[in-house]
């Protein structure tokens, strides 16, 4: 007996997965699904492809690209996903970086004791410690 999911049409996928079906149908389009067809031509999904959507959008969730994300799918050799991955975390790395960097400056100006944060030597220090320098001092 085969399992109902077997049977999940595009619109079944799309809804449990909170998705436009459009979404579904263009991830198949770059090569990320391949589900399979009906007599009629309708798309048919398994476990499977529920598992690959599921991927999918956690590695969106991470920042990945639809690009690296059929690369990581595809690829054969478990080195080039896991280069894939360390390059991947590098950048995340960096962003971190300068999101935690913004924050301290808007921690900064919210927490100067000083009328106009602007004018706030602590807080112009790391303007110009953020932009190479003591240019700006």
């Amino acid at each position: 007996m085969k399992s109902s999911v077997a049977k999940m049409g595009v619109g079944e996928v799309a809804e449990r997965f909170g998705l436009a079906t459009h979404v579904l149908r263009h991830w198949e389009t770059v090569g990320l699904l391949d589900p399979a067809r009906d007599r009629g031509g309708r798309r048919r999904y398994d476990h499977g492809h529920l598992f690959r959507v599921a991927v999918i959008l956690q590695a969106k969730q991470a920042g990945l690209a639809l690009d690296d994300i059929r690369d990581l799918l595809y690829a054969d050799d478990p080195g080039v996903r896991r280069a894939c991955l360390e390059r991947h975390r590098d950048a995340l790395r960096r962003r971190i970086a300068e999101a935690q960097t913004c924050l301290d400056l808007v921690e900064c100006a919210l927490g100067c004791d000083h009328d106009d944060f602007l004018t706030c030597p602590r807080f112009r220090g790391l303007v110009s410690a953020h932009v190479g320098g003591d240019a700006l001092g």
